[in-house]
């Protein structure tokens, strides 16, 4: 049996080298034509010197280039280091120097970007650019054409083993300095067998993809799944409400999407807008930021299907879902992957707790991380005795077995000695109609240790509504010690690549202002 998810897709390309693998835009890609690109990078690569073990960073769009240079990194021995495009100096020279990056496949702009971090980074050696460079940069420089060219896309290469490291995905960095989690071989091929299992995923599957890449969710859940099952994907450079409606209307639609809540409460808009009706897939899945049960059903409206809610993260891949043949309960999570475990403990004791009570989530598996890249300190933090790795999310297993994250451990508020869940009070100020967006965080009070503070961002549409009708909203549906003491109106919400909200940048500006 293949160890490697590399394995799986090159053995697709060797029995089916005609099979569809990836469109995009107005490019076409076989696994014959994407695996003879994929070998060709990897041969360059180590004809360049490149080592086992060595990373490198891919600095990138949505492209076939991201694609080639992920799995040819891979193909080479190399440990690909997943970057945002977002990200700027600051944290491109934290990742790059953490990592110790050999070498950076980027864009022009990208290109531009790393320039100025020269002395910062002694172990980036040279860059290969999809895209001519507009200015000579301070590091050497290959684009990808070139590259390709040096390699040879008929050798063949060893494989590595599933014990190898084949990823650095580095943590949001919301408290402190990002980590990378070290992610071998076996872990992403183990992830993407639950996953496509639990979703029925075949070969005569098409994924419209537009998630990043640098991603777990766009990655290791849309990409791998597809080159495990020898399915296809329409990728897209990034996600556009109009273009994605479009495509789900065609005469041909895909049979899956993956979107954040944010690109659903898009694509519900659009089609209210336009008056669209989208073709029934046969499966969406949301997850990388809570669905709230509102814009659960206002999608199951619309476009006539229940999403299908997972949860994950970097250290452990994907960790539960919803079920795909029966109840996809909005407001959860649903259970374990198979072969995959979770629990609910105490904060303080670590004791497990029984169904309905609320506490830390941990997981086991073989989709689980090796540990945190030179920090055996957070490692060792991170993972008890026997193996189970401390998410840092807040939640509770009700009685039939269903997860429901209620927030992160660092963001439940201790007010008057009660604890509030964030996620509780903010499902319950989204079902205000004047109410497009809201943010629930706890801010220092002298007299109650933390008060509850709601950003909200009001509906466009709609009269600003006025604080305290919004903290008497929430007096009438929970707990009077859960109301916000503090509602504060915004036109936006700060969120990440993903469409989580940074409460952290939330925190710094009321805080300061």
């Amino acid at each position: 049996m293949s160890s490697t998810l590399l394995d799986v897709f090159l053995s697709h390309a060797r029995q089916t080298p005609a099979r569809m693998a990836l469109t995009f835009e107005h490019q076409h890609f076989t696994y014959g034509r994407l695996a003879e690109r994929v070998t060709a990078f990897a041969s360059a690569m180590q004809r360049r010197g490149l080592r086992p073990g060595e990373r490198v960073a891919l600095f990138l769009e949505n492209s076939p280039d991201f694609v080639v240079a992920y799995l040819g990194t891979l193909y080479a021995g190399g440990v690909v280091v997943l970057v945002n495009t977002a990200y700027r100096q600051v944290e491109l020279s934290h990742i790059l120097a953490d990592s110790g990056a050999r070498v950076c496949v980027t864009g022009a702009a990208g290109a531009a970007e790393l320039a100025p971090l020269k002395e910062q980074l002694p172990a980036l050696e040279w860059l290969v650019t999809t895209e001519a460079s507009t200015a000579p940069g301070p590091w050497p420089t290959v684009e990808m054409e070139a590259l390709l060219a040096e390699g040879d896309a008929t050798t063949t290469l060893p494989l590595p083993e599933g014990d190898q490291l084949a990823v650095l995905g580095y943590t949001s960095g919301t408290t402190g300095r990002s980590k990378g989690a070290m992610l071998r071989h076996r872990n992403l091929l183990a992830n993407a067998r639950a996953v496509t299992e639990a979703w029925g995923w075949t070969e005569w599957d098409r994924l419209l993809l537009t998630l990043p890449l640098f991603h777990t969710h766009g990655l290791m859940v849309g990409l791998h799944g597809t080159l495990l099952t020898g399915a296809s994907v329409d990728l897209r450079r990034r996600f556009v409400a109009s273009e994605v409606l479009e495509a789900l209307c065609a005469e041909r639609p895909p049979t899956l999407f993956f979107g954040v809540p944010t690109m659903y409460g898009r694509l519900v808009e659009e089609a209210r807008r336009t008056g669209a009706s989208p073709r029934p897939l046969r499966l969406m899945v949301s997850g990388s930021a809570p669905l709230s049960p509102q814009l659960f059903h206002e999608v199951e409206e619309v476009f006539g299907e229940r999403i299908l809610e997972r949860y994950g993260m970097t250290e452990t891949l994907m960790n539960t879902t919803n079920p795909y043949e029966g109840e996809r309960r909005p407001g959860t999570v649903g259970m374990p992957f198979p072969g995959q475990e979770a629990r609910v403990v105490d904060v303080r004791t670590r004791e497990p707790l029984p169904a309905g009570e609320t506490g830390e989530i941990e997981v086991r598996g073989p989709h689980v991380f090796a540990g945190y890249w030179q920090r055996p300190d957070a490692t060792a933090e991170s993972f008890d005795a026997e193996g189970w790795f401390r998410t840092g999310d807040l939640g509770m297993c009700d009685a039939e077995g269903y997860f429901h994250i209620t927030g992160r451990a660092r963001e439940l508020i201790i007010s008057g000695g009660f604890n509030v869940y964030p996620r509780e009070v903010e499902e319950v100020l989204a079902t205000h109609p004047a109410v497009a967006e809201v943010a629930v965080l706890g801010l220092p009070d002298a007299d109650f240790g933390e008060q509850v503070v709601a950003v909200v961002v009001p509906r466009p549409e709609q009269p600003p509504p006025k604080p305290q009708v919004l903290a008497d909203w929430c007096k009438e549906r929970l707990a009077s010690f859960k109301k916000p003491r503090r509602v504060v109106l915004a036109e936006s919400l700060p969120r990440n690549a993903l469409g989580k909200v940074q409460k952290h940048l939330l925190r710094e500006r009321l805080t300061q202002g």
